[in-house]
């Protein structure tokens, strides 16, 4: 039995034929949507390498400004060097993420903050989170008497004018970090990989960070590290950073200018209470502060089961889907 080929059988075998194939390259930059992964992650960290750095020369080679920042104190957490250094960060992380939301055709609230919730319900239930988290802390330290509260430093205007700048301060560390760990990269990253993959490799990478801040420890960069978790489990029941950019900001407040004791090894250039430690290094986490004290771990774990019973695992995909809509 044989079968004839008609015109149209014809036509159609010969655009098979002479259809062009993807080339090696097109292959290794581009996937089935678009760019791919790893070369979308290269070019934001390329975009934030590049921002920082003209920002800060920028900085550096204005003589005002670098007049201004010779003039801070550098043995404590300056408020005035702290608020104009993250906003720099702010800057270097968020246009990389608006130059690729374009690239990628995407909303900006895909990576993890939606502008349809800016300062809203979840921001506010995080900052009396995160008061909560370093009150627990230095509770805990005090409760085998490693704490000890001395009084008030900070009166009047002075105590108004700097705890709102360390809030300013700190507010800005929230997004910095929030959204330069757990934003664009999360949400990138872990559509390779997975979202918990993803999230264990940056808060291997936010905790190895830390360790580059004068007087840390290993154990308060591992700290960062497990915050860097809890922050990561927030996102996932949320559905945003909202939660831990406020948990974040209320934590470093809180302990740094509230409490009046190091951050990662730095005192605050003013703060409210009056505070020593006293006992052994992990109870007190030495010249590190609170974070790295062993206390700081059980702290971590009851924030989690907190989260856990705040935000239910049910709510996950009408968050996310909510986000995509956004």
């Amino acid at each position: 039995m044989t079968t004839e080929s008609t015109p149209a059988d014809s036509l159609s075998h010969s655009q098979d034929s002479t259809r062009v194939q993807p080339s090696l390259l097109h292959n290794i930059f581009l996937g089935p949507q678009g760019l791919r992964v790893g070369w979308r992650v290269l070019v934001y960290v390329a975009l934030f390498r590049a921002f920082i750095a003209g920002l800060q020369f920028g900085a550096a080679h204005t003589a005002p400004i670098r007049a201004w920042l010779t003039a801070q104190p550098t043995d404590v957490i300056a408020v005035g060097t702290l608020v104009f250094s993250e906003v720099i960060l702010v800057l270097s992380v968020f246009i990389p993420a608006l130059i690729m939301m374009k690239i990628e055709k995407r909303p900006f609230a895909a990576y993890g903050l939606p502008s349809a919730e800016a300062f809203g319900k979840r921001f506010w239930q995080g900052v009396p989170f995160g008061f909560a988290m370093m009150s627990l802390l230095v509770a805990g330290i005090a409760a085998f008497h490693g704490y000890s509260m001395e009084g008030v430093s900070a009166h009047g205007a002075e105590l108004l004018r700097f705890g709102f700048l360390y809030a300013v301060g700190f507010l800005l560390t929230g997004f910095f970090e929030e959204f330069g760990f757990r934003g664009y990269l999360q949400y990138t990253l872990g559509s390779g990989i997975g979202f918990w993959p993803s999230a264990v490799v940056l808060s291997f990478l936010f905790g190895y960070a830390h360790l580059g801040n004068p007087g840390e420890s290993k154990i308060g960069a591992f700290m960062a590290g497990s915050f860097g978790l809890l922050a990561l489990f927030s996102l996932r029941r949320t559905g945003s950073l909202w939660f831990a950019v406020g948990m974040h900001a209320a934590f470093d407040w809180t302990e740094t200018f509230f409490y009046g004791v190091p951050d990662s090894g730095a005192p605050a250039q003013a703060y409210l209470l009056k505070s020593s430690f006293h006992g052994p290094q992990w109870l007190t986490g030495g010249s590190v502060g609170p974070e790295g004290s062993y206390v700081v771990f059980g702290v971590l774990v009851l924030s989690g089961v907190a989260i856990h019973y705040m935000f239910p695992a049910r709510q996950e995909a009408a968050q996310g889907a909510e986000i995509r809509r956004s």
